[in-house]
C-alpha cells in the first residue's frame, strides 16, 4: 500500500484512481463500484479530495472498459 502522492498510475478500494498520464479530466476520479465489482460512472476530483494512504500501484488503466 502506498500513500497518494507516491502513485503515478493505481487505485483504492474506496473507488479512487490516479492516472497521471491521462488528459486532465480522468487524472484524478471518484468511481461507483457495483455489488459485482465493476467500475462505472466516474467523476473528477481535486487531488486534495483522495484518500491520503492504501493505494495500490498499477501499470495502466483500459479507459475504453
Amino acid at each position: 500500500m502506498f500513500k497518494n502522492e507516491d502513485i503515478n498510475i493505481g487505485y483504492h478500494s474506496d473507488g479512487y484512481r490516479i492516472d497521471k498520464t491521462a488528459s486532465a479530466m480522468n487524472r484524478y476520479t471518484k468511481w461507483n463500484i457495483s455489488t459485482d465489482g465493476k467500475w462505472d460512472n466516474p467523476k473528477p476530483v481535486c487531488f486534495h479530495s483522495l484518500p491520503e494512504t492504501g493505494w495500490n500501484k498499477v501499470d495502466g488503466f483500459d479507459w475504453n472498459d
